[in-house]
């Protein structure tokens, strides 16, 4: 062959396979597709690469839809009560169960008869990206999957037509603390069960609407002619991770239609959008993110991430704090009302916190009106509901000034046992084998939290 058109063959090759890692091959290579045999598949003879697996027992959570505040908000502003520092902020007691929520927090002070809130979470990771890293994936280092995706990994999709864990990140919030995409990777698991970005601007994913030119007979010809070439390239090589390409180019055509119709909340009620707030109309922000979710959650998403940044306060909490709270406080209750109302709280798991919490002594100036607190991972509170988890409690306790925990500890480590128990996962039993050792979310440790569970 001419050494020119070669080059140029390579070129154009390269293009495409570039253009196919990001935006919609990227979405496509992040979920794990319905065990019903696709007829493209069925055409070139190659089955999908899945390993799906039969909960270990009843499950009391179908999904989980995760509210993580990166940064670490301080839990003596809003979660846990201490009337020694109750001069630096306002807190009430609300609903049957009497539970003290500050006055930042003022929606989700009218749904904690449905939250369980936990105030001993503990970690000992005491920088960012370790400690994000340790509660979302048991390690602090990188290179080992997140929980959504060993939720891919161990339970499938409800839904054939969307990713199985799809992420989005609160547009707005920059800050000195990035996230990276590695934290919804699937690790040294098959690449199908990475989490799927959306973004918060433009068409939700890169690349979902075909170029110029390009129709839907069109898309899907091209579709049919790579899945017989990879077809033959399996039966030469036997790479699952090319079964795995030829299933996700499938999902990716899919999601061309299912994607606008997710994202379209034009017919969503007045009242529902009153419900999440101002903000609900405008695509990437928390509330937007929060209405999606529960749109999700209809459809059959697995595991669904938001991230909101900004919670890192070394200075100007007062300020700060007020603003992280206005953000989110109210598209979190009403999330969890929306679920409630719409009859899907009661199998969804929702849990809402950051990676570590803040100490109970000052950083930088000590004004009223101007402080700040570091990392503190001895002790800080989170909160969940629905799911199987026993509504309005509050477990666990921290000692007079929040600074070690009093009773019930609840190590990161066993949260994530738990929220897999209330899948119906057996932390011990979901693991996997990489370089000889079986692998698992929860290392070599856990147990599971039974004083919440329902």
């Amino acid at each position: 062959m001419d050494p020119i058109r070669e080059r140029r063959l390579l070129l154009t090759r390269r293009h495409f396979f570039g253009r196919m890692a990001t935006g919609i091959g990227v979405a496509a290579l992040g979920s794990l597709l319905d065990p019903a045999p696709l007829d493209a598949l069925a055409d070139t003879g190659v089955k999908a690469n899945r390993l799906p697996l039969l909960p270990h027992l009843a499950p009391t959570a179908r999904r989980v839809i995760y509210l993580f505040m990166a940064g670490g908000p301080s839990q003596m502003e809003l979660l846990d009560y201490k009337p020694s520092l109750e001069k630096l902020y306002k807190f009430r007691q609300y609903g049957r169960s009497g539970t003290w929520v500050s006055e930042l927090l003022p929606h989700t002070a009218g749904i904690v008869d449905d939250l369980c809130i936990i105030k001993t979470v503990n970690t000992e990771a005491i920088n960012h990206d370790p400690a994000i890293t340790f509660i979302q994936t048991g390690f602090q280092q990188p290179g080992r999957p997140c929980m959504g995706a060993w939720l891919s990994y161990g339970l499938g999709t409800a839904n054939e037509n969307l990713p199985t864990f799809i992420v989005m990140i609160s547009n707005g919030k920059e800050s000195d603390q990035p996230l990276y995409t590695r934290l919804w990777s699937a690790g040294f698991l098959p690449s199908e069960f990475q989490g799927v970005q959306f973004r918060g601007k433009g068409d939700p994913v890169l690349y979902l609407s075909n170029p110029p030119g390009i129709s839907a007979q069109g898309r899907r010809r091209m579709l049919d002619g790579l899945a017989k070439l990879n077809a033959k390239r399996y039966q030469a090589f036997a790479d699952p991770e090319i079964n795995t390409r030829i299933a996700q180019y499938e999902m990716a055509f899919r999601m061309q239609t299912s994607v606008p119709e997710l994202t379209d909340i034009s017919r969503e009620p007045q009242r529902v959008l009153d419900l999440y707030g101002p903000d609900a109309r405008t695509p990437g922000t928390f509330a937007y993110n929060c209405l999606l979710a529960r749109r999700m959650a209809e459809r059959g998403v697995r595991f669904v991430q938001l991230y909101h940044r900004g919670w890192d306060q070394h200075g100007n909490l007062p300020k700060r704090i007020k603003e992280q709270a206005q953000d989110t406080d109210q598209p979190s209750a009403a999330l969890v009302q929306d679920l409630k109302q719409r009859g899907l709280l009661d199998d969804t798991l929702v849990i809402w916190g950051g990676e570590f919490g803040r100490t109970t002594y000052c950083q930088g100036k000590i004004e009223k009106d101007n402080y700040g607190r570091d990392h503190h991972g001895r002790c800080y509170s989170i909160w969940m509901a629905g799911g199987g988890v026993k509504p309005g409690l509050s477990y666990g306790e921290t000692d007079e000034f929040c600074y070690n925990v009093a009773v019930n500890p609840v190590h990161i480590h066993d949260l994530n046992a738990t929220v897999l128990h209330c899948l119906g996962i057996d932390h011990e039993k979901l693991t996997y084998r990489f370089q000889g050792r079986d692998f698992r979310l929860t290392d070599i440790h856990g147990e599971v939290v039974k004083g919440i569970l329902a």
